[in-house]
């Protein structure tokens, strides 16, 4: 058992109380990190001459032969070390000898962790932003090629009014260009470096922390050395910013799923992105989206474990922050996945316009407009209510569209309609004359997505 303690200790630690303890299974995730933060410290060390320039070059070399060894296959991390720090350190000092034992100076394992910890935290940051952007960029060109494919808006899932598919998909754009937002916070609010804050109280020696923070591209050191080892608020704040992503991406799978049903027939999702059925051979099965939907609760439980685990820890490090780790990893790699198979399944999907226009013509989404027709021929607002309701009606009974009505018709129910009401319902009509920011019509989209296209860029 390789462990960086023990002199306190007269008895073995029992083999079931190691592996229970023992977090090499899971941290070697972050080995680059942990490599690159002892390299830091060192030249920090060296720069102050708490460490002799020949031994920071013994120790940085060895340390880069790890990195080179590990990341060419030739040494392998294994479970006979207790985490990833005992595993290099270990190495080292079998690599130089008694340099390699100074590795330590002025550090504790609970600074070294939460550096590790934060620095991997920053790259995953902003991995996950290239991806959200990935897949707006995605949106925007459906978007775009989009802005008069009509359909039905929707309200609680019935249909209400006629919009276009880019407007639709503009409502996400929306959506995910916030996520980035709060990504982007993240990634600055925890930009501090918490290298030098010891186990707790700091340390005697004369530590340049500005300097190692600078040399991790961190913003600044951290101001108080108990919250630098016991903050995790910057993991709750991922987490929550991932939980709202995969809302998101789960929002807009279930709409694709419904779309893709056979009763909606919007969509056509690509066979890269489907599967079939074991027994039905007629099936093509929206899996992707049903594993994003699915994974979501994953993520949202990430979140959920961590605040409770957090919620009852005193100050300052304890154990139970260990936990942080497979919760955070799996969160990431879970998000990760899902936005870039959601992307690319959007990115190949179908649509069916024939069959979305339709849907919409034969909805009645074009009823508010018939009132407002009414309206502005005089007649009060909720008489023209009323009135459309009995058209509506009138439609219901058989089996036709207010499109299909006949004048004569119109005039049975209400005397004011005249032809002119056939192009205030028509679908290209009820869209193009919302021209106010944020609604359908055709202006007021182009202006969006070209300030879409800016934002982009």
């Amino acid at each position: 058992m390789a462990q960086l303690w023990g002199g306190r200790f007269t008895k073995e630690t029992d083999q079931l109380v190691y592996n229970f303890n023992a977090s090499i299974e899971f941290d070697q995730k972050f080995f680059a990190q942990d490599v690159n933060g002892s390299i830091a410290h060192v030249t920090m060390l060296a720069k102050q001459g708490i460490l002799t320039h020949e031994e920071e070059q013994q120790i940085i070399g060895g340390l880069e032969s790890i990195r080179d060894d590990v990341n060419e296959g030739k040494l392998l991390i294994t479970s006979e070390y207790e985490d990833i720090h005992s595993f290099v350190e270990a190495n080292l000092i079998d690599r130089v000898g008694d340099a390699g034992k100074k590795l330590h100076t002025g550090r504790s394992r609970n600074d070294q962790v939460a550096l590790d910890m934060r620095l991997y935290t920053r790259d995953e940051v902003w991995v996950l932003d290239s991806l959200v952007k990935k897949l707006l960029e995605t949106i925007l060109r459906i978007m775009d090629e989009n802005v008069e494919t009509y359909m039905p808006g929707f309200t609680h899932l019935q249909k209400a009014q006629p919009i276009t598919l880019a407007h639709h998909f503009g409502a996400y754009f929306e959506m995910f260009k916030r996520d980035r937002s709060r990504l982007q916070d993240i990634a600055e609010r925890m930009n501090i470096c918490p290298l030098g804050s010891g186990a707790l109280a700091g340390t005697t020696y004369p530590l340049d922390r500005e300097y190692t923070a600078k040399l991790l591209g961190f913003d600044s050191a951290c101001c108080n050395s108990i919250d630098g080892v016991s903050d995790r608020d910057y993991l709750i704040e991922l987490l929550s910013a991932m939980s709202t992503i995969m809302m998101h991406l789960s929002r807009f799978s279930e709409e694709i799923i419904i779309w893709n049903s056979n009763e909606y027939q919007f969509v056509e999702i690509d066979d890269t992105y489907s599967t079939g059925s074991s027994i039905m051979p007629q099936k093509k099965n929206p899996d992707i989206a049903e594993l994003v939907r699915g994974k979501t609760g994953r993520v949202y439980g990430a979140l959920t474990s961590l605040l409770t685990t957090m919620k009852g820890i005193p100050l300052a490090y304890n154990k139970d922050m260990q936990e942080d780790k497979e919760l955070t990893f799996d969160a990431i790699d879970t998000t990760k996945g899902c936005l870039a198979l959601f992307t690319g399944m959007i990115d190949t999907m179908k649509f069916n316009k024939s069959r979305m226009e339709a849907s919409a013509r034969n909805g009645f989404t074009n009823a508010t407009d018939a009132a407002d027709y009414l309206v502005n021929h005089g007649v009060p607002f909720r008489d023209a209510h009323g009135i459309v309701g009995r058209l509506v009606l009138f439609c219901i009974e058989k089996n036709c569209s207010l499109d299909d009505m006949t004048l004569e018709e119109y005039k049975a129910i209400s005397p004011v309609f005249e032809n002119d009401i056939y192009e205030a319902i028509s679908l290209k009509t009820c869209v193009e004359k919302r021209t106010t920011k944020g609604a359908p019509g055709p202006e007021a989209m182009r202006q969006v997505i070209s300030g879409y296209k800016k934002y982009l860029k």
